[in-house]
């Protein structure tokens, strides 16, 4: 079979290979979800790496899950003509795929098989760019590989750098035992330890000046870069692709009519997000723990909105944040819906005091939101009227300074000062 179209001219040009995805619809599965959304998800996953050349997929029914190959031997059969015509050399399974079974199907197609676990790793390990996300990739797949051992498949040329999981030169295969998969563990251990502390360094640094920090998580891909580059008016990576964003951006934002805060815009998170990753990442989420208000972002035309709340929720309480955190919902892209929906989803949203129906592309009901982070953050606002003598004229300056003089007349001995302030802004004047 002719392989003519996927050769390179020369060793610089990136190979694609050709991937085919497949989604087991699990009827016993108490999680289960939508067939079609799911493999729609695990395409945009497939798609994340530019490597690889999504042919297509199919979502394969399946009562239950064979032991040994995942598939009864009709299906098997059957997955292996159409890997044949489409001349695949990669196949994707969107779920959990045991050695055993991996070993089985490899075998069967005669093509490389990657479960969801594996891929998810492998878009990680492309998209790292901090020396904290790189370790834990690299930590994460090691976890990953030392359940397995799978040797990587060494014909298929690889042109960046990455974990070996689509295989390829430049790049050396883990071959050794558990044993040597430790002993890597323990040293990447400490060299994240360092990058740790460093973290700590800078939280300690902020917390002395102290910035609340906001924290956006959320689904992959339901807009939270969108949403931090309005705030904040940064060209973070946004884009309709999952884990567009991996490392974690931190900027400082004017509030309007508010305090400065800290806006952090984290990892996306995703279903089913390998356990090896949550262990890993926890560093990089620390952000999430110490945030004074945790915004979380959905896109909310999603067909899967409320599973992919339910997801986030999960990982939330995985990571040890209390249910007590103050937190906003924010549905985001309702310029995606139409115009009833939309109103539908303003009118449901307004029933709620803690979320907020929103469009982060256009701006649309972005204002309210920030007016509620400002009241979460500083306190309700309340009106108070004050006398101040000529002599206090730090005082003076410093409702001035904070902007909380609402009038202000001169007696004969002084001022009569109408300030608008929240019970902690109040405690800082009486300290001076």
């Amino acid at each position: 079979m002719s392989k003519a179209p996927f050769q390179v001219e020369n060793d610089e040009a990136a190979r694609v290979t050709r991937a085919w995805v497949l989604h087991p619809d699990i009827k016993s599965d108490p999680n289960r979800r939508l067939a079609d959304h799911g493999l729609a998800e695990a395409i945009s996953l497939a798609r994340a790496l530019p490597e690889l050349e999504v042919v297509g997929g199919e979502v394969v029914p399946l009562k239950t899950v064979r032991a040994g190959m995942l598939f009864g031997s009709g299906k098997i059969d059957d997955i292996k003509e159409t890997l044949h015509e489409q001349e695949i050399e990669l196949v994707l399974v969107d779920g959990p795929v045991s050695p055993v079974q991996q070993r089985n199907l490899e075998k069967a197609w005669g093509v490389k098989l990657l479960d969801r676990t594996g891929l998810i790793l492998e878009i990680f390990s492309d998209r790292a760019a901090t020396r904290e996300g790189v370790l834990q990739v690299e930590m994460a797949a090691l976890s990953y590989q030392r359940t397995r051992l799978v040797r990587a498949w060494t014909h298929l040329e690889r042109q960046r750098g990455g974990l070996g999981f689509v295989g390829g030169p430049g790049e050396t295969q883990i071959e050794a035992d558990r044993r040597a998969i430790d002993e890597q563990l323990v040293r990447l251990r400490r060299q994240l330890d360092k990058v740790v502390k460093t973290r700590a360094l800078h939280r300690a640094a902020r917390a002395k000046v102290p910035y609340p920090i906001v924290a956006l998580v959320g689904y992959t891909n339901a807009g939270k870069s969108t949403l931090f580059n309005r705030l904040t008016g940064a060209e973070v990576m946004a884009k309709d692709m999952l884990f567009a964003t991996l490392d974690p951006t931190m900027r400082r934002v004017q509030l309007p009519d508010g305090p400065e805060v800290i806006l952090s815009d984290t990892v996306g998170f995703i279903s089913d997000l390998p356990t090896e990753l949550v262990a890993s990442f926890r560093a990089t989420l620390e952000e999430v723990l110490a945030a004074d208000v945790i915004c979380h972002v959905r896109d909310i035309s999603h067909p899967e909105t409320e599973e992919q709340a339910r997801d986030v929720r999960d990982i939330l309480t995985s990571l040890g944040v209390e249910e007590e955190r103050p937190s906003f919902e924010v549905w985001n892209k309702l310029d995606l819906l139409d115009e009833e929906a939309a109103d539908a989803m303003r009118a449901r949203a307004d029933r709620d005091d803690v979320v907020f129906a929103i469009s982060a592309l256009t701006g649309t009901g972005v204002t309210p939101l920030l007016d509620a982070i400002t009241t979460q953050i500083q306190g309700a606002k309340r009106q108070a009227d004050l006398h101040l003598s000529y002599a206090d004229g730090k005082k003076r300056a410093w409702l001035f300074d904070h902007e909380l003089v609402e009038a202000e007349q001169q007696t004969e001995d002084g001022f009569d000062i109408t300030v608008r302030w929240t019970v902690q802004q109040e405690a800082q004047f009486e300290r001076l």
